[in-house]
């Protein structure tokens, strides 16, 4: 992987240069935007047309069955059962904690204020199909909005001539999943968005996938909410002299294998350490089963940067803002508040980031392509609304009343001032 020793801000304008991840948005949104028109006017036949074009499979019916789910459930292995069990259990006691509670403030004499908070009503989930399909982004998605109280949560994946992966239909029905729908692509988004005469309309959508899902993800925002629009997988991994190179590289091709334009990034003091992990990427890379595409995210997208000093690894990691972040440093929990953008964070030597992908409990839904100055992970918080409440009585309004209408109309709105008045009107 390419080693790059520069000055910081070199460093940092690198970091900002980006491959294009998708050529010819243009075509992709305007097809996108063709199969969401064709599934509000169709529906149904609209779906199943897309499904034989795209998937060619002739459906019946899009609904999976109970029988279905839970044949598969009884069909998938007991290790693997065993294992979403105790990730579920992980997931569940993390979330809990960001449950947040309404409230009331009745401290002035006749004024109440408040907010409720309330779970959204319906929300439907993504998840992609054939070799894409992750059992464990089940687990991540539904927890979080049960245990918001969500009442309805629908799943849409693309069918498969082979039937569907049993391991995914275990998933949901261990996560708790109400319906499941054979659909993928941009129709299974439209569908959720807006309905059809079998799946219900619903009030957001979460969930990865390719760019057409994306693409119609954001299409649909507005009409219905979004979690976030997915990009490339992204590990960002500060290591000094004590860190371990084939620990190091492993961890980056950890993120390296999920796409061609994955981005994983090394960024140390220790020249050394950048030269044992570069070659130990080389070396380990041709160990796995998904090596062509490990190895063009590392020449498309990796670098390893050395740097003067730690505080200048973590102004560049800053500014790249990445989906993971490993800190490979003695006492790394010390470091937590240089750290001002990332998804998630992993902390010391045996903090490896598929820990946070699997088991752990923080959620893996994360912001990517430099988002997490902004976004946050999929969480409880995702998963609910907040309404806020007032209460005046007549002469706690009366002491605000000059207020009000000064403000009123000093913005012109002759209207609002005199909505305030009339309760004072003889």
């Amino acid at each position: 992987m390419q080693i790059i020793e520069d000055s910081l801000d070199q460093l940092l304008k690198q970091v900002a240069i980006r491959t294009n991840a998708v050529a010819n948005r243009e075509e992709v949104e305007q097809a996108v935007r063709e199969i969401i028109s064709n599934v509000i006017k169709d529906g149904d036949e609209a779906v199943k047309m897309y499904e034989k074009k795209f998937d060619n499979v002739d459906l019946d019916s899009l609904k999976v069955t109970e029988q279905e789910i839970d044949d598969a459930y009884a069909q998938t292995d007991d290790k693997v059962i065993q294992a979403l069990e105790l990730a579920k259990e992980n997931i569940i006691s993390f979330h809990k904690m960001e449950v947040e509670d309404s409230f009331i403030d009745a401290k002035k004499k006749g004024i109440i204020r408040g907010e409720k908070i309330a779970p959204l009503a319906a929300v439907g989930l993504y998840v992609p199909g054939g070799t894409a399909a992750y059992p464990s982004s089940i687990l991540m998605n539904v927890i979080p909005a049960k245990i918001a109280g969500v009442d309805r949560i629908v799943m849409v994946t693309p069918p498969q001539k082979d039937g569907l992966n049993k391991a995914v239909l275990a998933a949901a029905k261990i996560a708790g999943v109400d319906e499941i729908y054979m659909v993928g692509g941009a129709q299974a988004i439209a569908s959720l968005a807006y309905g059809t005469e079998t799946i219900p309309q619903v009030d957001k959508i979460t969930g990865p996938g390719n760019v057409f899902v994306a693409t119609a993800k954001k299409q649909v925002f507005g009409q219905v909410d979004i979690d976030m629009i997915a990009g490339p997988s992204e590990i960002g991994v500060i290591a000094g002299s004590q860190a371990v190179p084939s620990q190091v590289a492993a961890d980056l091709l950890s993120q390296a294998e999920h796409d061609k334009l994955a981005r994983p990034i090394l960024v140390t003091d220790d020249r050394k350490l950048a030269d044992a992990v570069s070659a130990e990427m080389d070396r380990q890379v041709d160990l796995l089963p998904r090596k062509e595409i490990a190895k063009a995210a590392m020449d498309n997208e990796g670098f390893i940067a050395v740097v003067d000093d730690i505080d200048d690894a973590f102004t560049l990691m800053n500014a790249v803002a990445p989906e993971h972040l490993e800190v490979q440093l003695p006492d790394a929990i010390e470091y937590l508040n240089q750290i001002k953008n990332a998804g998630s964070v992993f902390l010391g030597f045996s903090a490896s980031e598929p820990l946070g992908d699997y088991l752990a409990g923080p959620n893996h839904i994360l912001p990517t392509g430099g988002t997490a100055r902004f976004f946050s992970p999929l969480g409880v918080q995702d998963f609910v609304k907040r309404t806020q409440f007032v209460s005046y009585t007549r002469e706690a309004l009366k002491k605000e009343k000059d207020a009000i209408t000064t403000l009123a109309r000093v913005e012109g709105l002759e209207a609002h001032a005199r909505a305030i008045e009339s309760r004072f009107d003889d």
